[in-house]
């Protein structure tokens, strides 16, 4: 006990030091947790600790289930060509190409190498969905398809387990184990149901009366770890059935007090399960292996984006396919426990099972870097092959005009209230599929990234009369109200914050900038602050 005491607190330390250095270079949390992980190993051996493995997985379970919150089944149906077309279409041809890449390199026999090769074409649920939740991109169209995706992965993993148990017990019926799955399947679909519509709603207008925080926050952690029970019992992994109960009440009131109660856990027990797979590494047998872990890391990540980035162009945009290729072209979580189940069932060698978690770990590693400057990566590689000319911002000598930044749905409402002033505008956008949607509607749009100098000066910002920010995203914010405060002339700044982005702003902002709370009716808020700031610099 005493022994693994210090090997928690060590861990704890070593999180914690490694986290502040890491943030303060950019660098994602996640590559901290792992190298924390191999710390811990290395000093006290703790190589498959079951106890830190069953912690680990919940983090999982709790990402899967504030997913489910914000995508009911509702969702589900209209996002029917992301989940069930695009991620059909991508487990099967990364499926069967990893298969031929483990077949040849590693030696593995068909039926394994079947089995390898699904679970290689498994995405990394943890690191993709949380950072495209923090960069607020998870909304964006290569967003949903991603999530798409990874969604129909954690679906692919009932069978690739089933598959595990066919295999290592040869004597079972295939017929009665299918049977017996999609049995299991709507048993556990109707009891949810019959849960959610009857039972839940009163379930917690009983526990609110209470009033009492604690006890709703344990309530909360009953019917995520219940549910993730009940579909475990059925022979499904945990996570599954926290993103069903998720969906759940999704459809409920009380959605988004669950999701802000929800997120702490969430992100302390991923950090949890990083940890984990940095106790994973061998380095005697990578270092022993070492070219043929790089060559395999390559070849996968070449094999999964082309593949991804083939089918999706086939009916989307290049750029969407582009992203979406990037976002997703790692190895995923649920490899590593697939690959560790087969090591414990003599399936798989120690050292093939050593390559394939080492492989999968690095291209985990490279993800956060990749997803940081994506929209960097699929600006250098599209804008000279599939940006027509009239998106990309030119000097057009405005003065005393407006700009927009941002044309989500706040910018769309801020756009069309200004249209009706009769105020000179301009919006600037770095979503290509928002700028096709602006121009369609004959907006002054334009393509481009608003954190670069260079477009600033082409927007002629020092001369505006005022520049409105509708953007939700904390790095992009961040970074733009930097830029426009170092602009030596002052610029009349407003813009609509919410949560944490406030402290951003009043650490980084001047007396220029108006801030904005989001309340009801922001859209005309921050028209109507804009008109004042623009009277107000007229009569100056």
């Amino acid at each position: 006990m005493e022994n693994y005491l210090q090997g928690f607190l060590i861990a704890m330390a070593s999180a914690i030091v490694l986290n502040v250095i890491l943030k303060r270079v950019e660098i994602p949390s996640v590559i901290g947790y792992i190298i924390t992980g191999v710390i811990v190993s290395s000093l006290y051996q703790f190589h498959g600790s079951a106890e830190l493995s069953h912690i680990a997985e919940f983090g999982i379970v709790f990402l899967m289930f504030t997913i489910g919150l914000e995508f009911s089944f509702k969702h589900l149906l209209a996002m029917k060509q992301e989940v069930f077309l695009n991620g059909s279409l991508q487990m099967l041809t990364c499926g069967f190409a990893c298969a031929l890449i483990v077949f040849f390199l590693l030696g593995l026999n068909d039926r394994i190498s079947i089995i390898v090769g699904f679970a290689l074409a498994l995405s990394s649920t943890a690191v993709v969905l949380k950072i495209l939740n923090d960069n607020g991109e998870i909304n964006q169209n290569y967003g949903r398809k991603a999530l798409g995706i990874l969604l129909f992965q954690d679906i692919a993993v009932i069978p690739l387990l089933l598959m595990v148990d066919i295999f290592s017990t040869p004597n079972n019926d295939i017929t009665s184990l299918v049977i017996a799955t999609l049995a299991s399947v709507a048993i556990l679909i109707i009891l949810l149901l019959i849960i959610s519509r009857y039972f839940l709603d009163g379930f917690f207008r009983f526990v609110i009366k209470a009033s009492s925080q604690e006890i709703f926050i344990t309530t909360i952690l009953f019917i995520v770890i219940g549910a993730s029970f009940l579909a475990h019992k059925f022979g499904f992994s945990y996570s599954l059935g926290a993103f069903l109960a998720g969906a759940l009440i999704g459809e409920t009131r009380y959605k988004h007090k669950i999701q802000a109660d929800l997120i702490p856990f969430r992100d302390l027990l991923l950090g949890v399960f990083f940890i984990s797979v940095g106790m994973q590494i061998s380095f005697k047998i990578v270092f022993e292996n070492w070219s043929l872990v790089l060559f395999l890391v390559c070849l996968v990540l070449m094999v999964k984006f082309g593949a991804i980035h083939l089918l999706l162009r086939l009916y989307t945009k290049r750029r969407v396919a582009l992203k979406t290729a990037l976002s997703i072209m790692q190895i995923g979580e649920f490899a590593l426990a697939i690959f560790s189940l087969l090591q414990a069932r003599s399936l798989l060698e120690d050292v093939s099972a050593q390559i394939l978690i080492i492989t999968s770990i690095i291209t985990m590693v490279i993800t956060p870097f990749v997803l940081k400057n994506i929209q960097r990566i699929s600006n250098a590689v599209e804008i000279n092959k599939e940006i027509p000319n009239e998106y990309l911002p030119s000097n057009q000598n405005f003065k005393n005009h407006l700009v927009i930044f941002g044309y989500g749905r706040l910018g769309q409402e801020v756009v069309q209230r200004i249209k009706h002033t009769g105020i000179p505008y301009l919006v600037l956008e770095s979503d290509l599929n928002l700028v096709e949607l602006g121009t369609s509607r004959g907006e002054n749009i334009f393509f481009a990234d608003a954190t670069q100098e260079q477009t600033l000066k082409i927007a002629n910002i020092e001369e505006c009369a005022v520049a409105i920010i509708t953007l939700n995203n904390e790095v992009k914010l961040e970074i733009l109200t930097q830029v426009l405060s170092n602009c030596k002339k002052p610029i009349q700044t407003i813009v609509q914050v919410s949560g944490d982005l406030e402290k951003i702003l009043f650490l980084n902002s001047k007396e220029n900038f108006h801030i904005i709370k989001a309340e009801r009716a922001v859209a005309r808020t921050l028209v109507q602050e804009a008109l004042e700031c623009k009277i107000n610099n007229n009569i100056t």
